[in-house]
């Protein structure tokens, strides 16, 4: 990869990282107080929904831009040496790659975003200082394994099925998809994969917000999951908003580039989603077409206000 693709891999990560997760942070604060131990209104409910913003806001750009420089440069390696039907294989394991190197970054942002997202009457810098001094860096890594075990398989199951849509749905009209048949693909995938995942997701919450010293806290997911099962049942393990796509923005190249695609990031840690991330967020750059910006996303988040949001 060319200097200059990584740098504009890079910004253009970042800018997309950090509009994504600020827009959609009320989303991220009402999944995480759904899946915290002691439930959603003791959590806090719909007060104080920015609660560990300023988290979010610092690390946001570097997590976003460490995946996608990362994802651009291993998948300029891969593109060398496969063909074309192994081009999905290629895009899960760049994003693989991408998803183990941003975590380094995400999970202690994450961990400090979502500890003051359930105690909003606690400032983001107090938890940040409370935590380095109870519990040292460790602390601030928490979480990252049960991060990279939820992260990977997303990107498992969204590549594929992404890909697949649109090959499907360009064999059907005769040409390649729009951006829009792109983005409607993408929400479709990624709806799905947050599904499928979102065990994952609530263990790694647990185990954030987990009291230092106990079972939970030690990180094992397995024990996470077990422990979800015996108190609360599957609607435990599925505890998340509706399922809400983001938009897409798009500027390919050439027809065979295909659009930049902004995941939906709705059971994200991290990406995002973190918000997904964080909830999460993968997109598929093209380097030398510059960046558009992203829709409007206002109707998302218009059911912040509904209790019938609620799963």
């Amino acid at each position: 990869m060319e200097p200059r693709e990584s740098w504009a891999a890079l910004a253009a990560g970042g800018i997309a990282g950090v509009f994504v997760d600020l827009i959609l942070f009320p989303l991220d604060t009402v999944k995480t107080r759904l899946q915290s131990p002691q439930g959603f209104r003791k959590a806090g409910g719909f007060r104080g929904i920015y609660a560990g913003v300023p988290s979010t806001a610092i690390g946001s750009f570097p997590n976003a831009a460490a995946f996608f420089i990362t994802y651009e440069n291993v998948k300029s390696v891969l593109h060398h040496d496969s063909t074309s039907y192994l081009t999905p294989v290629t895009h899960m394991v760049a994003a693989s790659f991408g998803e183990v190197v941003a975590c380094l970054i995400r999970v202690p942002s994450e961990v400090v975003k979502q500890r003051a997202q359930v105690s909003p009457s606690a400032g983001t810098f107090r938890i940040l200082s409370h935590t380095l001094y109870h519990e040292g860096i460790q602390g601030l890594y928490r979480g990252y394994k049960s991060t990279v075990l939820r992260e990977i398989p997303f990107s498992l199951v969204q590549f594929p099925l992404w890909e697949f849509l649109k090959d499907l749905w360009s064999w059907k009209q005769g040409h390649v998809v729009d951006s829009w048949q792109s983005a409607v693909c993408g929400a479709f995938a990624g709806g799905f994969a947050a599904a499928v995942t979102t065990p994952l997701d609530v263990a790694k919450t647990r185990i954030m917000l987990a009291k230092a010293g106990s079972t939970t806290a030690s990180g094992n997911v397995l024990a996470a999951l077990g422990g979800i099962w015996r108190t609360q049942g599957l609607p435990g393990l599925q505890a998340r908003p509706l399922p809400v796509p983001c938009r897409t923005c798009s500027a390919p190249s050439t027809p065979q580039e295909g659009p930049v695609l902004v995941q939906q990031q709705q059971a994200s840690g991290e990406r995002g989603c973190s918000a997904h991330s964080s909830a999460l967020i993968l997109l598929e750059m093209t380097l030398s077409s510059g960046i558009t910006r992203e829709e409007d996303v206002k109707n998302t988040l218009q059911c912040f206000s509904s209790p019938a949001c609620l799963p």
